[in-house]
């Protein structure tokens, strides 16, 4: 599941975008079993969706609602 900042930045526009919708739809599931599975998942998950956003922030193809 956890995927280095090398192989993010190698991902274009499109593929980092699904990985980022899969990525908030697994949080969602992991929140939901948390009890179960405990918190490292979740943690996991939190770091991979902020690795995308911040190379999204520097390639410039971020809107800038989402920044505020």
């Amino acid at each position: 599941m956890a995927k280095k900042t090398k192989e993010i930045k190698q991902l274009n526009k499109e593929e980092k975008e699904k990985k980022l919708r899969e990525l908030r739809a697994d949080l969602v599931k992991a929140k939901a079993n948390s009890s179960k599975s405990g918190s490292s998942k979740i943690k996991e998950i939190k770091k991979m969706i902020a690795r995308i956003l911040t190379l999204k922030q520097e390639h410039g193809y971020m809107p800038k609602m989402w920044l505020a």
